[in-house]
Formats: structure tokens, C-alpha cells, sequence
């Protein structure tokens, strides 16, 4: 990240990462990986797939609508355990319309070979936009007793099962909704979050204040309902009756068309199988020298889950003075019953993740990120 002669990128940092043997694969060596043909597509990888510390999938070119979802299991293929429960196959060169409420399995472009790397393994997860548009979107592969886990020496295809749940989405072959993360050996624990947050502040508050982080198996941050003062909006509310999402229009569509918008208050009471953006009270940030990933919420806490797209690249909410943190956006669904959530609720918390070493491309500096300083973002679909 430095050179001889240059700044360092990130100042604050004090330091830079030395090379590690244990972590999360860095941009540079997902690059490699790609040269290798460890990942791999006929028509090749593009490099803007590849993000600070993960790679976008890409859906294939086309959709087997099933009755359920399911696992394949250890001695059946993806396609062999679709047999039983196929509707139709739908094709997606042109792209197509997937309804709210069905099941859809779609091989990807892209091919995994671990064979040569019996260190790796791989972990999906939704993109961003993917979670904040209420898709559930997760990883199979074949012989699987476990979604979006990618076992070490794992050959073959890759399949995203793909239920949307509030709107129609249109989705064609290309289209991106998962992302890959590669690590080696062993880094996900307790002690690494515990670690980060020594070494420098990791959550601030609405005034880019730091805070003293909440630490137990991970960095917990809480609910924003009341909003800072004058705020008329702090989360949003789907629609229930509203038009197709079209994946590929940027910037195009008007959120009163799909959204209510949530007014301060104390408490909010979720409606059940409603769907709700909200904010965190807290900025947080991870540094270039971890990754992160948003942990499911746990039920024993309420009656309600946060959707989550779980991935937090390098140098999410981070800078070099200017940007103190960013707020983590949370899509909650509550269960069968309504559920009063309260203002300042500890609702969601991140697992910090040692690199293996610093990124070459660190998320909203170089690589294209679209909600690094976001207040309460919608899904880049829609107009700002």
C-alpha cells in the first residue's frame, strides 16, 4: 500500500500488515487465483468482479424453478437433486421476470477448483444490493450438506439458489448476486474482532465521535429509530403491490413507488413478513488489515431476523481522517407475530477477520464501492 517514495494510502493506520499464512485472500492473490484457474468461467473473468477481498458470481443462462429449497447431500449433484422437484427452466440470455415467493436454481458462469489448494476453502454470501432488495440469494455446490460453505479440495460447478421475497426482479445471464471469499486456514474467532478494536476505534457515533466497541463474539452495534435531530425518514417500509425491478437500471426507480418511508419514534412495531430498511445508531469501519462479515441475528433475542449480506470489505468506512465509519444498513423481516423493536435495540454485530495482507484495491477508494458513505441507502436501483 506504500511506496518509496508516496504516502501512505491510509495514514491512520500507523502501520502496515506484514504477509500472514492464516486470513482472507487480498485482491492481488484473488487475481492469481483467477490466473490459475482455480476460479474460472468459458468467457473468462472479468477483473471488475473482483472486489478487496472477494469475487462477484455471475448467474448462468438459465433458471430451474423448483418446488423447495434443498441440499443436495453428500453422494447427489446439484442437477441430479432437481430432478424430483423441477417446475420449468427458464431462460436468462434476455433476461426474465423471477417472482416474489419462488425457488429458483441457477448454475453460474463461473467453475471452483480447490484440488491444488487444499489449504482454501470458500464462503458466500449476497452482495449489498442483493440483501437491500429482500433476494435471498445463497451458494450450492454439489454434494453440499451446507449452503454457501465451499469445502476445501471442492471441483465443479457453482449454483446460486435464488427466492425472491418482497418484489419481482428481472435478472439475465451476468447479472451478480453472490460474491466468493477465499481464506486460508483458520481466521474467523473472537480473539481477531477483540484484536481489531485494540489496535484502532472501530465504531463512532453520529458525530463521528469514537466509541467504546461492545465486544462479545463480534462488534455489536444497535438500532437507530429516533434519528438525529430534524431527520423526517429513518428507515423504509416495502410496498406490498409494486412493479418489477429491472437488476440492471441504475438510479432509475422512485422509492415512493416501492417504499413507505418510517418515521422517528421509540420503537417500531414490525409487521409480520413486512420488510424494513433501517439504520445503525453506530458508524462502523473495518480497516485494510481485516475483513469482515455480519453475523445472523440471534432469534432468542426477538421475534424478528436481519436479512443480512454479510460481507464487509477492507477500508469499509475508513479514510484518511475524513470518513469516520460508516453505518451499517440492516433489512429486518419480523416472524409470524408483530414485534415492538426499540430504539437503540442491539440488533446485528460483525466478526473481524485477519488479511492476509493489505489490499491492492480497498473498498471506496478503488473499487467502484456504491455505499461507502451512505446514510439510509436504498439499493442502488433506486434514485437518491
Amino acid at each position: 500500500m506504500t511506496s518509496p517514495s508516496g504516502p501512505r494510502l491510509f495514514p491512520e493506520s500507523g502501520r502496515e500488515l506484514r504477509a500472514h499464512d492464516r486470513g482472507v485472500l487480498p485482491f492481488e492473490h484473488l487475481r492469481e487465483l483467477v490466473r490459475e484457474g482455480v476460479l474460472a468461467a468459458e468467457d473468462g473473468i472479468d477483473e471488475a468482479q473482483l472486489q478487496p477481498a472477494s469475487i462477484d458470481l455471475r448467474l448462468g443462462s438459465y433458471a430451474l424453478q423448483v418446488r423447495a429449497s434443498f441440499l443436495p447431500g453428500r453422494g447427489t449433484t446439484v442437477l441430479e437433486a432437481v430432478e424430483d422437484l423441477l417446475i420449468q427452466r427458464i431462460d436468462l440470455e434476455c433476461g426474465a421476470v423471477l417472482q416474489k415467493g419462488a425457488v429458483y436454481i441457477i448454475p453460474l458462469l463461473e467453475t471452483l477448483d480447490l484440488s491444488a489448494n487444499p489449504g482454501l476453502l470458500a464462503k458466500a454470501n449476497p452482495k449489498s444490493t442483493t440483501g437491500r432488495l429482500d433476494v435471498f440469494a445463497r451458494l450450492i455446490s454439489d454434494r453440499a450438506d451446507q449452503f454457501d460453505v465451499i469445502e476445501r479440495g471442492y471441483v465443479g460447478p457453482l449454483f446460486a439458489e435464488v427466492s425472491p421475497k418482497t418484489f419481482n426482479v428481472r435478472a439475465k445471464t451476468g447479472t451478480r448476486l453472490n460474491q466468493l471469499r477465499f481464506v486460508r486456514g483458520r481466521s474467523v474467532s473472537s480473539h481477531a474482532s477483540r484484536k481489531a478494536a485494540e489496535d484502532e476505534a472501530l465504531v463512532f457515533d453520529e458525530n463521528g465521535e469514537p466509541m467504546k466497541a461492545t465486544i462479545d463474539s463480534g462488534i455489536w452495534f444497535s438500532v437507530d429509530l429516533s434519528g438525529r435531530s430534524g431527520d423526517a425518514t429513518i428507515g423504509w417500509k416495502a410496498r406490498t403491490e409494486t412493479p418489477v425491478i429491472d437488476l440492471d437500471r441504475i438510479g432509475y426507480y422512485d422509492p415512493g413507488d416501492f417504499w413507505e418511508a418510517v418515521r422517528p419514534s421509540r420503537q417500531l412495531i414490525l409487521t409480520p413478513d413486512a420488510f424494513y430498511i433501517l439504520g445503525s445508531k453506530e458508524r462502523v469501519r473495518v480497516p485494510p488489515t481485516y475483513a469482515a462479515e455480519m453475523l445472523p441475528y440471534d432469534q432468542a433475542m426477538g421475534e424478528f431476523r436481519v436479512h443480512y449480506a454479510g460481507f464487509f470489505d477492507p477500508g469499509f468506512g475508513y479514510g484518511t481522517g475524513e470518513l469516520q465509519g460508516t453505518r451499517a444498513i440492516l433489512e429486518v423481516r419480523s416472524h409470524e407475530i408483530p414485534y415492538a423493536l426499540k430504539d437503540g435495540q442491539r440488533i446485528g454485530r460483525l466478526m473481524y477477520e485477519r488479511m492476509l495482507a493489505v489490499p491492492e484495491r480497498l473498498y471506496g477508494v478503488n473499487a467502484g464501492s456504491s455505499y461507502q458513505d451512505q446514510g439510509l441507502g436504498l439499493s442502488k436501483q433506486f434514485r437518491r
